[in-house]
């Protein structure tokens, strides 16, 4: 829909109103009669009604005029209450911080670093969206949030990427399964095994990006929606899973469940953020992206690791 009254003429409008003449008008706006005169002659033209009625040496105004008045003022008072927000919310650091993560697991470890934080911006309010967990990017793209953690690659130009930590893929089974007796787990060890995956598993890197190109498609691959169902499902011993060593180290450590490496090199993977570029710079995000780094899963899941 097409509008043809814009900010300026409102306030021409609400002046004059105000004050009754086009000069005084005129002195408050910061503009000349003749220039004024102009404006509501043109807005006059474009609505197809006159707006004001001269009655002796004041303007009054029309039904019309008043029916423009009164969405002004609202319209007027809207803007100016925003702009006076927006202000408070940049010199008192606050606003609205909007994020996802590529995967589900990494919901678990946000909350701690949230709490960090919170130190340093209080008044900005952290919206974690887990709807938008299957597609960051395009999310990004469309204005719906604000940062993503992801570990796939991010290849739009409108984006802009920071590396906050690099992590470790390794195949979880039962104390009970042959993996526990070796060291790694070759990449032809996984043709006989049920795998499972999270849905949908043609998005699976492990998958798509590993076992198939390296000729070990497993003899049976299963989705489970849950990390703590596929633990669950490991330890009864119905099949393994290739999960990052953070999230699992837990587990490994109470001696539910081994943890192997996938192949001698082990498989890795890098996590970065992903923002639109005009908000890289912004400090409320450097910080988060910056503590991101400084409290990565992967550090506490080294220390757990080195200790057993």
């Amino acid at each position: 829909m097409r509008m043809d009254l814009e900010v300026r003429h409102l306030k021409l409008v609400a002046a004059v109103a105000d004050v009754g003449s086009l000069t005084r008008a005129g002195d408050r706006l910061h503009l000349t009669q003749s220039a004024l005169s102009h404006q509501l002659r043109d807005i006059e033209a474009r609505l197809g009604a006159p707006l004001f009625l001269r009655v002796g040496k004041r303007l009054v105004l029309t039904p019309a005029g008043e029916r423009l008045l009164a969405s002004a003022r609202d319209v007027l008072e809207r803007l100016e209450r925003a702009e006076h927000d927006i202000r408070e919310m940049s010199r008192d650091r606050a606003g609205l911080l909007r994020i996802t993560t590529e995967c589900y697991t990494c919901y678990h470890w946000l909350p701690p670093l949230l709490l960090h934080y919170r130190r340093t911006f209080p008044r900005v309010e952290v919206r974690i969206d887990v709807n938008a967990t299957g597609r960051p990017v395009e999310m990004l793209l469309a204005g719906k949030i604000d940062l993503a953690v992801v570990s796939s690659p991010v290849a739009d130009r409108r984006l802009a990427t920071r590396a906050v930590f690099e992590d470790e893929l390794v195949v979880v089974a039962s104390r009970r399964h042959r993996f526990a007796q070796q060291t790694h787990v070759k990449l032809a060890d996984m043709r006989d095994e049920t795998l499972f995956v999270y849905p949908p598993k043609e998005e699976s890197s492990v998958l798509q990006n590993t076992l198939l190109p390296g000729g070990a498609a497993p003899a049976r691959v299963e989705e489970v929606l849950l990390t703590e169902a596929i633990i669950e499902l490991v330890k009864a011993g119905l099949g393994v899973a290739v999960l990052a060593r953070w999230a699992v180290q837990p587990v490994v450590d109470a001696g539910a469940v081994v943890a192997r490496p996938l192949t001698a090199r082990g498989l890795h993977r890098e996590w970065k953020v992903a923002m639109p570029k005009d908000l890289a710079g912004a400090d409320y995000v450097v910080e988060f992206a910056t503590l991101l780094e400084q409290h990565a899963p992967t550090r506490r899941a080294s220390r757990s690791a080195a200790r057993g």
